[in-house]
């Protein structure tokens, strides 16, 4: 670990988002990627590659998961089975953590929907849960930012999104730009304290988080 590089702790490390996360952290300037893992052999795929590790389960404590971090990416994710466990209570606890040990921002992957969890059919649940999650984020006095992109597909990425506060529109993205605009959203200077929706767009993803840094 460099000195003068920024520890990020990685909910979710384990999840294809979560190592997309990693793998930016791991090639940035700024950042020092530690990936949360809830079980011993999942070190291994990780410390492999001289990333460090941290134990940490989102039904349990975590305060000592976020000693010494100085920013957090929640992008964690039960799969619809726990979605109360997990998805809500979860990152409440990791939020209650980053507050205790004063983490300096902390980035919530969300998702298109959440903010109208009863049309959301048989997400139903899963999107109260997320849109419970982010309400608790934005109350915590914490540093946020809270990206809600609409259906993660395995394409591979383009550099390009839209970006809104309610784009109003169903769609699509990659997970590898979902991952870059979660990166860059870790910066001071982007998405301050902010809600935002993404999809595949036309726009250069730097572009788009500089007016989101405009407007704030």
């Amino acid at each position: 670990m460099e000195k003068n590089k920024e520890n990020v702790l990685v909910a979710g490390a384990t999840g294809t988002t979560g190592k997309k996360i990693i793998n930016l952290l791991n090639q940035s300037q700024y950042f020092n990627p530690i990936a949360m893992v809830r079980k011993e052999e999942q070190r291994a795929q990780f410390e492999s590659k001289n990333i460090e590790t941290v134990l940490g389960d989102l039904e349990e404590n975590l305060y000592h998961a976020t000693e010494n971090i100085d920013r957090v990416v929640f992008a964690a994710g039960s799969g619809g089975k726990k979605v109360i466990e997990v998805d809500q209570e979860g990152a409440k606890r990791l939020i209650d953590a980053s507050k205790k040990n004063h983490v300096k921002k902390f980035v919530m992957l969300s998702s298109m929907g959440a903010d109208q969890p009863a049309q959301a059919g048989d997400l139903k649940d899963y999107m109260q849960a997320k849109a419970n999650a982010d309400d608790y984020l934005r109350i915590s006095t914490l540093d946020y930012a809270i990206v809600r992109p609409g259906e993660l597909t395995n394409n591979a990425g383009i550099g390009k999104i839209n970006l809104g506060d309610n784009l109003d529109k169903s769609g699509s993205i990659s997970r590898d730009d979902v991952a870059q605009t979660l990166v860059r959203s870790l910066n001071d200077g982007a998405a301050h304290n902010r809600t935002f929706e993404i999809l595949t767009g036309e726009e250069l993803i730097g572009q788009a988080m500089d007016k989101v840094a405009k407007r704030d």
